[in-house]
């Protein structure tokens, strides 16, 4: 039986996130559970008189693909990807995940060879390319987010078809104050933080690129991180699920990293020298997203919250660090995750979640529903 819900949510992804125009080639990937979004995806591509090309995926055969893999298979797989890519315009990846733990058992040795070989492809879809990103609802999903089924596939369709355009105007006054901001300080428990976001622009997000959406992202200057971040969300990476968190900076550099798995986080952030700077900060801002679920694509956009993340920087809001790592991790300054506060230039603009000035007061929970 059809649910006209995924209809919605299909025209969302096509007319809003990538604009299909007449006679745009447009790549769904995605995993064969979520056959009923593909089928209202294919619907509406048509309608925007584009062209759909389908290719279903599958975590098992990923893992038993890449889990003993040669170098040179990452190394074709990359000229692969790069030659099809230039005949694309857009690009939708569907994630149906069914087990968060499948690629566990694939060496971290694999991961930093194929990052490394697979980054050219990578960055050429995202940097010229339009794509959207999207999670469809399974049970694995559900249980992840400590749900039924049925409430959490409701939850996904009302967080992904918020009201984006009413998001970004909402989002303007704080993309301005971003962009003429010279120094940040976060605090919160185990948290004191101090860097510059001086010079790089900051990047509205409202469901062009990830749905569901609602972040404005800039950079720290590279060398300006200095102090200690925690974070009290799950940070999964690579098929496991990191805890507790915890980062300190000096003059850019992560010099101290603690979490339940010290060793292996330490062997992530080693992966490259950029991997130990910081490559994105922002503010989560979906009125819609109050938990953390262990699934970025949701938590980094969690109200009353922010990331900061080690690795690569985004071309839009450059600060020259290069990683094959981009690894979001966020933090909760709600009052029930222990609060906190954010100073822009020594003025504080949001404490315990909510915004304090009232030209950002839009962005408020109570504001965006």
């Amino acid at each position: 039986m059809k649910d006209p819900r995924l209809a919605k949510l299909a025209k969302v992804l096509v007319n809003h996130s990538i604009t299909v125009q007449e006679g745009e080639k447009v790549h769904i990937v995605g995993t064969v559970n979520s056959k009923p979004l593909i089928k209202e995806l294919i619907n509406a591509i048509y309608e925007a008189k584009g062209i759909p090309y389908v290719e279903l995926s599958d975590a098992e055969i990923h893992r038993l693909q890449v889990q003993s893999a040669p170098e040179e298979r990452f190394i074709l797989q990359n000229k692969w990807n790069v030659e099809r890519y230039k005949d694309l315009d857009a690009f939708i990846q569907i994630v149906g995940e069914e087990n968060d733990a499948e690629m566990s058992e694939v060496p971290a040795s694999v991961w930093q060879v194929g990052q490394k070989h697979l980054k050219e492809s990578h960055d050429y879809l995202i940097d010229q390319k339009k794509w959207v990103l999207l999670n469809y609802p399974t049970q694995a999903a559900a249980q992840k987010a400590k749900m039924s089924y049925d409430t959490y596939f409701d939850y996904l369709i009302d967080v992904c078809t918020v009201d984006y355009k009413k998001m970004e105007e909402a989002q303007r006054p704080l993309k301005e104050l971003m962009d003429k901001t010279d120094k940040v300080r976060i605090t919160a428990e185990g948290t004191d933080l101090t860097f510059s976001i001086k010079d790089i622009p900051a990047v509205m997000c409202a469901g062009a690129r990830n749905i569901p959406d609602g972040e404005v992202y800039t950079a720290p200057v590279k060398d300006s991180v200095n102090g200690t971040i925690t974070y009290n969300t799950p940070c999964p990476y690579q098929g496991f699920t990191f805890h507790d968190v915890s980062l300190t900076f000096e003059n850019g550099k992560i010099v101290k990293a603690t979490a339940n798995n010290t060793e292996k986080l330490n062997e992530i952030l080693d992966t490259d020298e950029g991997a130990r700077y910081i490559g994105e900060f922002a503010l989560g801002l979906n009125p819609l997203i109050t938990e953390p679920m262990g699934d970025i694509l949701f938590d980094e956009k969690i109200t009353g919250s922010l990331h900061f993340t080690p690795g690569e920087a985004y071309d839009e809001a450059p600060n020259g660090n290069e990683s094959s790592v981009h690894w979001d991790m966020v933090l909760i300054q709600r009052p029930e995750y222990g609060g906190g506060e954010i100073y822009f230039d020594d003025v504080l603009i949001r404490k315990d979640g909510l915004f304090v000035i009232d030209e950002l007061k839009g962005l408020n929970p109570s504001n965006l529903k």
